[in-house]
Order: C-alpha cells, then structure tokens, then sequence
C-alpha cells in the first residue's frame, strides 16, 4: 500500500511540472513580447496569475483566502509571507491581484523554460554572495520608483528545521518599505507545507488557506523604526500560524 501510494505522489509531482510548463508553451509568444520592456509589466503580471492558477487548481489545491487589507489601485506595497514551499510562488499570484515583483532566489532560474521568465522578470540573489544582495537592495529600489510593488519572503529560505513554525526575518523588506515610505502587507499561508512541501514523497491536494493581514503602514517612519516594524510583522504572522482566523 505504501509503494502504491508512493507511485501516486510520484505521477503528481511529476504532473506538478507538466503543468509549470503547459501555460507557460500556451502563452509563449505573450508572454516574450511582455518580457521585452519593463512597462509591459503588468500585462506579464496578469498571464503569471493565469499561470499560476492553472498550476493551483490543476494540482488539486482549492485556495481559501481572508484579506483584512485595503489596496488602492496605482500604490506600491511591500507583501511579505512566510516561507514554506515552492507552491508559496504560486499561491501569492493566486491570491494577491496588485501587480508585483518577486525577489526571489537565484537557483530557480536553472528549471527549463519558466526559468528563462522568472530571471527576465524577478529579483534575483544569491543567498552566498553579499554583492548580490546589495544588488537586490538596489534593482528593489528601481523597481519601487517605477511605481510596482515588492514581494519578500523575510525569512531568507525554507526553515530547515521540518518543525520550526517561522524563522526570524531579514531586515531587507523593512528597510526598503521604510526607505520609500510604502506600506507593508503581511501575509500568512497556513496549508503549503502540509500540501506541497520540499520532501518529495509527501503532500496531497487539498484546501490552501491564506490571510491577508491589515496593512502596516510605514509613513513617518525612520530606520530607526525598522527592527520595531519587522518584530511586529513576524508577531503578527506568527499569530496566524498558531491561532487560525480561517
């Protein structure tokens, strides 16, 4: 019974790929002209939300989603989660409709074809070289300038301890709201590990809750502020976590 259910996961995690690749094949020529210039983002943003949906509800996985956030067309954000899963990529283009840009890790550029896009249209760091992550601080800056919005995923990584809740934030995502005065909306996904986590016999489709958090504002605020403002979005998440609101 455990061989066959083994071999069940196997040809859904397969599935998981087919279906990265599909939309991405469908979309092709959208999807290059978009990626051609920057001002063509949103339109980008809007298939990467196709995109991503065919691979949520294709895998199984019903999204149930609380927003206790107000966000006003034309405002940048910065849309913090924690970090649990590759699936976390796919769910916040689900959920969250206000164009944004990803900073994400450098080595999904190595997956065929969606990691030709994802480099032409994410942050990128490499998590060993401190030169990328100034980097990172500096491409954010432009992007936020031509009015987009952020999303960080504060923790840095997947927590290596299976079960730890959350690991401390970085101060990246604080320090750039608080430098461009833009609110911070914290988000928390309760059901990605347990769904789709990195061990890969392990997983199964289901409900995928997520909660959009009251907006943090950052008006005013200084430096000075920015460990205060972090230690109050990690509480907040945390919360979540532990006490379920949905």
């Amino acid at each position: 019974m455990k061989i066959f259910k083994k071999f069940l996961i196997l040809l859904w995690r397969i599935w998981f790929y087919v279906l990265m690749g599909i939309p991405i094949i469908i979309m092709l020529p959208f999807l290059v002209f978009f990626t051609s210039s920057e001002k063509y983002y949103p339109q980008y943003f809007a298939c990467a939300r196709i995109w991503a949906k065919c691979i949520v509800y294709g895998m199984g996985f019903f999204p149930k989603k609380i927003s206790s956030a107000q966000l006003k067309k034309g405002e940048s954000y910065m849309f913090v989660a924690n970090h649990t899963s590759i699936i976390d990529i796919m769910l916040m283009l689900t959920v969250i409709d206000h164009p944004f840009v990803f900073v994400g890790k450098k080595e999904l550029t190595k997956i065929p074809l969606f990691g030709y896009f994802y480099r032409r249209t994410c942050i990128l760091v490499d998590r060993n070289s401190q030169r990328s992550k100034f980097q990172v601080f500096e491409e954010a800056q432009r992007r936020l300038k031509q009015g987009n919005s952020i999303c960080i995923f504060p923790e840095g990584g997947v927590p290596e301890d299976k079960n730890l809740e959350l690991t401390s934030f970085k101060e990246g995502a604080f320090r750039l709201a608080i430098d461009h005065q833009i609110p911070i909306v914290p988000i928390t996904f309760h059901d990605n590990k347990k769904r789709f986590s990195y061990t890969f016999f392990s997983g199964s489709p289901g409900k995928m809750r997520a909660k959009v958090h009251e907006i943090i504002p950052t008006e005013g605020k200084t430096q000075e502020d920015k460990r205060v403002v972090r230690q109050e979005t990690y509480d907040l998440i945390l919360k979540e976590l532990r006490n379920p609101s949905l």
